[in-house]
């Protein structure tokens, strides 16, 4: 398929996460027209950042790390467009009930000034229809046919269709047109997270930027104003463990916070005088154990692509964009 070609196909992308977008990006380039549908007001999907007049907090994935050469590539595009940042805190570990400095010496990268703001340096450039929960999809004539939630039938057709959605979100909606989509997006056991997001009027003395925690209900703390370029209140992240976090992902907000709050207060943040927010992530990590990368289906004109299909990670869901384009170029 040559360069003329590829103009004349449409791909719709559901889902304006870092797969979504690495998947767009890649299409765009290679001559494809594209247009993706977000559910959300804004892109970065888990890779996102809480504001309010005062403060930030990134409250999905903390950071990343970059070990593919391919993905070195983009991080570095990324930090020469100031999207991104090395991030070096005090880092230490929780571990049988005891504190200890982490030994690791990889490079964590964030986004800057936020996380979402990798998200946005992606999307700069493309189209994408906002406040769009794609309900229904069907493969009629050569053509993929969409409906929203909020606005009904889409009007556009497309010759391909790609869905950069969470496992479970991709099996719910494409389990009637791809039926073999069910049992591989069932290996994924997907979990969630409860977040807690503390804001303080003053610094709070902690001796460590963040932390990882180990059998307790919290597994990571951190401080924001620790990454680069941040500014406002002094504020921390707190994550629940995914195992913790599923067995309670019904809790009540209140109830899970207070929890919570009280495991982080035995590790030494006390969160008694802060402002407490609280977030629920119904799937925010697992990936199936074979790493097949993407899944094609070129009969159908269909492909997914996500962390959960590349080991996780916010490396495994740009490299699984990326490598789904590609097969679609070469298809």
């Amino acid at each position: 398929m040559n360069q003329d070609q590829r103009k004349t196909i449409s791909v719709a992308i559901i889902g304006a996460g870092i797969a979504g977008l690495s998947c767009a990006t890649r299409l765009k380039a290679l001559g494809f027209t594209v247009q993706i549908y977000e559910k959300s007001r804004g892109v970065s999907g888990r890779m996102s950042t809480r504001k309010a007049d005062d403060w930030s907090a990134d409250h999905g994935a903390q950071y990343f790390t970059a070990r593919d050469s391919l993905f070195i590539e983009e991080v570095n595009q990324w930090v020469d467009t100031d999207a991104a940042a090395i991030w070096n805190p005090r880092l230490r570990v929780y571990e049988a009930k005891q504190w200890r400095e982490s030994v690791s010496s990889e490079h964590r990268y964030v986004g800057t000034p936020a996380m979402n703001s990798v998200g946005k340096h992606l999307a700069r450039n493309l189209p994408i229809e906002f406040n769009q929960t794609i309900d229904r999809i069907a493969y009629n004539n050569s053509k993929w046919l969409l409906h929203s939630l909020e606005a009904g039938d889409i009007e556009q057709q497309f010759d391909w269709l790609v869905i950069a959605l969470p496992a479970p979100q991709a099996q719910a909606l494409a389990k009637s047109s791809d039926k073999s989509i069910e049992e591989i997006a069932a290996d994924a056991n997907m979990l969630g997270c409860w977040t807690v997001i503390a804001n303080f009027a003053e610094k709070s003395d902690v001796p460590f930027d963040a932390a990882f925690i180990n059998d307790e209900i919290i597994s990571w703390i951190s401080r924001n104003n620790s990454k680069p370029n941040r500014t406002g209140m002094e504020t921390w992240t707190i994550h629940a463990n995914p195992q913790w976090s599923q067995e309670w992902i019904e809790l009540e907000k209140d109830e899970a916070a207070k929890r919570i709050l009280n495991c982080a207060k035995t590790l030494g943040l006390d969160c008694d005088q802060a402002i407490i927010t609280i977030h629920r992530w119904r799937y925010a990590s697992g990936h199936i154990n074979c790493i097949p990368g993407f899944r094609f289906r070129e009969d159908l004109k269909i492909g997914f692509c996500g962390d959960w299909l590349h080991g996780g990670r916010v490396e495994g869901a740009w490299l699984s964009g990326h490598k789904l384009a590609s097969q679609i170029a070469n298809s």
